[in-house]
């Protein structure tokens, strides 16, 4: 008789699950519920007026530059109560 390893159904399906979720292109999404960073350009000559979340869409408020003004980075980040999972975003204007 043959003895075979057990398998772990459950942990396949999350490496799976996970492996698709890193291949699709909802870099907001994994930012916000799993952590990590994410780097936006916006266009030349804009600047950022405000960023949000709505649910699992992230919206960016722009406007024209004024002739005098500096362009810079931005860096928003979550600081959980946990520690655990903490998201960045780095929001850079370029004239």
């Amino acid at each position: 008789m043959e003895l075979t390893r057990p398998t772990n159904v459950l942990g396949k399906g999350f490496r799976v699950f996970a492996v698709l979720l890193m291949l699709t292109s909802c870099e907001n999404l994994v930012t916000r519920n799993f952590g990590g960073s994410q780097t936006i350009e916006l266009e030349k000559g804009q600047r950022l007026v405000e960023i949000t979340f709505k649910e699992t869409d992230l919206w960016i408020l722009t406007e024209p530059m004024d002739s005098d003004y500096v362009p810079k980075t931005k860096t928003f980040y979550e600081d959980s109560n946990l520690g655990m999972m903490e998201g960045k975003i780095t929001i850079i204007e370029q004239r």
